[in-house]
């Protein structure tokens, strides 16, 4: 039976790997500090571990006594907009603590290490993003991400460590954060409606975003590092179709049956258009099902309905405020 670590096990899209891979047969290990998780959502026939990728002491503890043969690295402080104003805390948090993993996964002979990276390496790149492309990130979070995928090419040329490398984008679905107002704008609009408050766009809405269906891309990446032909690439997942912020905000109200205003702030510095092609992930493992916007707004509707709303926390550690938008700097 293999032993796979999923790190971000109780967060967002971890959650969702670890039921995965248990119902595949894995023992599974659930590591997540909880700044963004939640330990409810962790599959109780997961071992799950409170702690942070970068307790160097406690990731070669857990290394050493569970023995992975595969890694799910998923924890990441995803705010693309914010990672501005915050460099070194997004540099520790998602390239140092990669690191912490890697070495470790070298040391204790892991077989495959699987990546969750970001369509944010392409930064403003002509859509669709292929893999072939030359990334060219606009943000610390994009910069860091892609440190990591070279630092696992280099990995594997030196010793040997297979990888798979995912570069998913614009994920929604049941267990999001509904709490965290800088990142996930399906789960802060929906949050914005069930508080009775404005829907918060910047700038026109116009940007546009294939927003992707949580379920649609779970079980790839569970089943990816037990697929050799995956090994050593990187792969695009998610939805094809893209939809503009403004259309976005329609169609969330629409699924949670609530009306709402849209407040317009001031445009920050961001892509403008972000989607990309799939065709890579299709032929390596096959065609992928993708659940239409609605549907998966549907599906997640009752999950948030029940949760119900979370107060919106501010990041306690900006680091540098110039340039920050306002309706950040106002509660920062």
């Amino acid at each position: 039976m293999p032993v796979s670590l999923v790190t971000g096990g109780a967060g967002f899209m971890g959650a969702h790997v670890v039921k995965e891979l248990l119902a595949m047969g894995h023992t599974v290990v659930a590591l997540d500090d909880l700044s963004g998780g939640f330990a409810d959502q962790v599959d109780p026939r997961a071992t799950f571990v409170q702690g942070s990728i970068n307790d160097h002491d406690l990731v070669e503890r857990l290394f050493a006594e569970h023995r992975f043969d595969q890694v799910y690295h998923l924890a990441a402080y995803a705010a693309e907009g914010l990672s501005h104003f915050i460099r070194r805390f997004n540099y520790q948090n998602n390239l140092i603590g990669s690191i912490n993993l890697i070495n470790a996964s070298v040391r204790h002979e892991v077989k495959c290490f699987v990546f969750t990276s970001s369509i944010a390496v392409y930064g403003a790149l002509k859509p669709p993003m292929r893999e072939d492309m030359v990334p060219k990130p606009e943000d610390p979070y994009g910069v860091a991400k892609l440190a990591v995928e070279m630092d696992l090419y280099a990995a594997h040329h030196m010793f040997g460590l297979n990888y798979v490398i995912f570069r998913p984008h614009n994920v929604y679905g049941e267990y999001q954060n509904l709490g965290d107002r800088y990142r996930n704008v399906v789960g802060i609009f929906m949050n914005q409606l069930m508080q009775g408050q404005p829907l918060t766009v910047f700038g026109d809405g116009n940007q546009q975003r294939a927003f992707t269906y949580v379920g649609d891309i779970a079980p790839l990446i569970a089943r990816s590092a037990m697929t050799p032909e995956a090994y050593g690439e990187v792969f695009n997942v998610g939805a094809d179709t893209p939809y503009t912020v403004n259309e976005l905000a329609t169609l969330v109200m629409e699924a949670m049956g609530m009306k709402g205003e849209l407040r317009h702030l001031e445009a920050r510095n961001e892509v403008v258009f972000a989607f990309s092609d799939h065709s890579k992930a299709a032929r390596v493992f096959g065609a992928q099902r993708e659940t239409t916007l609605a549907e998966g707004l549907a599906r997640m509707t009752p999950w948030a309905k029940a949760v119900g709303a979370r107060k919106s926390g501010t990041f306690d550690h900006i680091e540098i405020e110039r340039n920050l938008p306002p309706s950040w700097r106002q509660q920062a």
